[in-house]
């Protein structure tokens, strides 16, 4: 009996009501109604019962070989049985038990589920924050005509040998695993952010004059004296200098020689100013999840992709009505909530958690963006991280100076050296003043 129903019936039975009108009231039978009555505790009583097999040490110890080895050098993971034949056949496990039951109810008693897992991005943009902040205020404020472009490419049509069956009796729909490959297409979307509609087109590639084709496409099916906000990621063709003369022949503005314009940061930088009637917004490195059109690629990945395809021209055929479906029931304008709050903390969290735990795995360029993320958060958002956080990461990083010495000296580029170097040094010296800022 839960703990919760002990207490009604002590605490009604106190206040004078009979056990026949507890029952009633608690939906519960008189015998244990009258059994709970007569006590004092809502805890049950001492029990002799068998003496445990295993002690707790034992029990930690078992959980810890689980979770803290893996069955080959330095990669794969336990099963149960594995692990259990290991300890068979390790003479200095002695004491463990073998029997994978047993394994899994010490995982269970620690409410442990190795076997699950899920994919996550990890932060790496060191100015990811700041571009986020930018992305958010857009979405809270958008512009008339505000559009969130991707492009979704590589995609199969494959034709399955035999059709789906799924009769009466059936729970669940069988699918054909065998298919034969009918070639790929690729497929260009533009979400409008205030209505939620979608103008979409399949073809055959995504190189830079397709690209153009199909943003040309949109735009002329655009009011002409309107500005105009795309949201995009930084794939290299969303910043050629052929989109940038593009972009100015549609704002009716000179666009810089292709000598002003020799570098990606360039371009960019002139996609994005604010002095022209066409405004590119690019998502930060490793966010994808800030550009809205990617809720509707699942929705075509789901409801229209897996189905099976014998050509092009069907495959096309099926996603254009998906298009119509989608823009005249379930298009609906975005209501953005997202405020990115308690980001900046787990940011934090998660580099600590892989210093403890896989510095030998780390390598230069993810440690070097690392120590210029963290480097940003002290900067700019150390309010919004704990300051116990940043005692820890101080402590982590300054024990591990020579291993991160020994990764960057055993890299073969004397530029991502140098500025690996760099950033360590100037982030303990940020870190050992934030300290005395805890401190004062």
């Amino acid at each position: 009996m839960k703990h919760y129903k002990r207490y009604q019936i002590l605490a009604l039975s106190r206040s004078g009501i009979s056990n026949n009108m507890i029952s009633k009231i608690i939906d519960s039978s008189k015998e244990i109604v009258n059994r709970w009555s007569k006590r004092d505790t809502i805890h049950d009583n001492q029990r002799s019962g068998c003496p445990v097999d295993y002690s707790e040490e034992i029990q930690l110890k078992t959980t810890a070989l689980y979770f803290q080895t893996t069955p080959l050098p330095a990669s794969g993971r336990w099963t149960l049985r594995t692990l259990g034949k290991h300890i068979e056949n390790e003479s200095t496990l002695t004491g463990l038990p073998s029997s994978h039951s047993t394994i899994h109810r010490f995982l269970q008693k620690q409410a442990l589920k190795p076997h699950r897992s899920k994919y996550f991005l990890h932060i790496t943009d060191p100015n990811f924050f700041p571009k986020m902040e930018r992305l958010i205020q857009l979405y809270l404020n958008p512009p008339e005509y505000l559009f969130n472009f991707d492009e979704c490419p590589g995609i199969q049509i494959l034709q399955r040998l035999a059709p789906d069956l799924q009769t009466e009796r059936m729970k669940i729909r069988l699918e054909e695993f065998e298919y034969i490959r009918n070639g790929t297409m690729d497929v260009f979307a533009f979400l409008q952010f205030n209505t939620g509609k979608v103008f979409a087109e399949c073809r055959a590639d995504h190189k830079i004059e397709t690209l153009l084709e199909v943003f040309e496409k949109h735009l002329h099916t655009l009011p002409l004296n309107k500005p105009l906000h795309y949201v995009m990621d930084n794939l290299a063709s969303h910043s050629s200098y052929e989109l940038c003369k593009l972009v100015a022949k549609y704002s009716d503005t000179k666009y810089p020689s292709e000598k002003e314009l020799d570098k990606v940061i360039k371009r960019r930088q002139w996609l994005q100013a604010e002095d022209k009637r066409i405004i590119f917004h690019f998502t930060l490195f490793h966010g994808s999840w800030l550009n809205v059109v990617e809720i509707w690629f699942g929705s075509l990945n789901q409801k229209c992709l897996n189905e099976s395809f014998n050509s092009t021209e069907s495959i096309y055929e099926a996603i254009y009505a998906f298009v119509d479906l989608w823009n005249s029931l379930l298009a609906q304008p975005f209501t953005w909530k997202y405020n990115g709050k308690g980001l900046q903390q787990k940011a934090v969290n998660r580099f600590i958690k892989i210093l403890d735990n896989s510095l030998e795995k780390l390598e230069i360029t993810f440690i070097t963006k690392q120590f210029l993320l963290m480097q940003n958060l002290i900067n700019n958002y150390q309010k919004d991280i704990k300051p116990e956080s940043w005692i820890k990461l101080h402590g982590l990083i300054c024990l591990n100076q020579d291993k991160f010495n020994s990764i960057i000296c055993e890299d073969s580029g004397p530029k991502r050296m140098e500025k690996a170097q760099i950033a360590l040094t100037n982030l303990i010296d940020s870190l050992n003043a934030q300290l005395h800022k805890i401190a004062a």
